[in-house]
């Protein structure tokens, strides 16, 4: 073997072992799902060596190696697509152009990635959209919102707020064609965080009277108290979202001081004060017994108050969800709950799946097995795309 061929060898070697990783029994090509979380954690490398050489801020690097995703919006025979703003807030718009005597249905989607990362034109969303708008036949408004680390909690729940409720306006409806009793919010992620929080405020806005139908929630963020359930201990090194970027996407929402991410971290971030809060995310009540997995609940060692007086967002109800009181959730509507099993925040869905079902509303909870976080969007992959196909049944039968 030539000098040249034994150099390929070794290069080759290198590669397959930076590519390959250990992957559960039960994942269906993961290949595939070893090649994306190539480019996500070269991505990754790339912008901590970045920032740590002062550069640029992580989340401002991973946002250019993303830019590639963005999509314009394109009308096909089927879709009109337009981008406009809500009340300042810019939205993309999906309108099926097939003649229809009557209303439609109204979709909200808000995309996620951690409140810092993502957009509405990433072709992946812009993707999702455009096929519920067609087989639901139905207007589909996707969002977006401002990101951190530029902005900060509350802004990204208050864009979203903003926009959604121009939406249900009766007039802008009308002039949608969107039936008012037909209207759903739907997120992924940090979105489905938001599309949570906003569906709770809606419950208390005298102003907007008109009711959501259904609210759709794909393997939803949905409480920053506890970072040591069963999940993100399972899952804290698996692909596409570890552990550790899990809370710093959480501390980037509230603020750019590393303290609280440290604090986060070690679960010492929630002042003594506010431990009675720990009922409404305790994992050994809430979660079903398959999915303790035989981990023991530790109460989470209180932390300074001073993070909670400069960072008061982190005891919010707007920013997690599952703070709510069970007497402001019996008014939520139909609620579908995507969850996965190899995520951080798997268990997150699942306690809020248990809280909802406690409080008299109607839950449908979809769990898939072998499945990562962000799996509706791995089109390419026969898992995301099933999911896709069952999450857009699920609206077609119920919106």
């Amino acid at each position: 073997m030539g000098k040249k061929s034994f150099g390929f060898l070794i290069l080759g070697v290198l590669l397959a072992g930076y590519i390959y990783e250990p992957l559960p029994d039960n994942v269906e090509e993961p290949w595939k799902i070893m090649l994306l979380n190539t480019f996500l954690k070269t991505s990754s490398y790339l912008a901590q060596f970045a920032e740590i050489l002062g550069l640029n801020h992580f989340m401002k690097s991973m946002t250019f190696f993303s830019s590639f995703q963005c999509f314009p919006p394109t009308s096909d025979e089927n879709i009109t697509v337009k981008d406009t703003t809500f009340n300042d807030i810019p939205v993309r718009v999906y309108v099926p152009q097939r003649k229809t005597k009557s209303l439609r249905r109204g979709l909200f989607y808000i995309h996620g990635g951690g409140w810092s990362l993502g957009s509405n034109d990433y072709y992946t969303y812009d993707l999702l959209s455009r096929w519920t708008a067609d087989r639901l036949d139905a207007v589909v408004i996707s969002t977006n919102y401002r990101l951190a680390p530029k902005y900060h909690f509350p802004v990204q729940f208050e864009d979203v707020y903003t926009a959604l409720k121009w939406f249900l306006d009766p007039q802008i409806l009308e002039s949608y064609g969107v039936d008012p009793g037909r209207i759903g919010v739907s997120g992924d992620s940090a979105g489905g965080n938001l599309a949570a929080a906003v569906a709770q405020r809606l419950l208390e806005d005298p102003d907007v009277k008109i009711k959501l139908k259904v609210q759709s929630l794909i393997y939803p963020a949905l409480q920053n108290f506890d970072f040591n359930l069963p999940s993100y201990q399972e899952n804290a090194h698996y692909p596409v979202l570890s552990k550790s970027l899990m809370v710093r996407f959480w501390s980037e929402y509230f603020t750019t001081d590393r303290s609280l991410k440290k604090a986060m971290l070690s679960n010492q971030h929630i002042p003594l004060e506010s431990s009675h809060l720990f009922k409404f995310v305790n994992w050994s009540s809430l979660l079903p017994e398959k999915f303790k997995k035989g981990y023991i609940y530790k109460t989470p060692t209180h932390g300074s108050s001073e993070l909670a007086k400069k960072y008061p967002g982190i005891l919010d109800v707007k920013a997690s969800p599952l703070l709510a009181d069970d007497s402001k959730l019996r008014g939520l509507p139909l609620t579908y709950v995507i969850t996965c099993q190899y995520d951080v925040l798997r268990d997150d869905g699942l306690m809020y799946v248990t809280r909802l079902q406690n409080s008299g509303v109607r839950v449908i909870h979809n769990h898939i097995e072998g499945a990562f976080h962000g799996t509706l969007s791995f089109l390419f992959t026969k898992v995301g795309y099933s999911a896709v196909n069952q999450y857009i049944s699920w609206l077609h039968e119920n919106l």
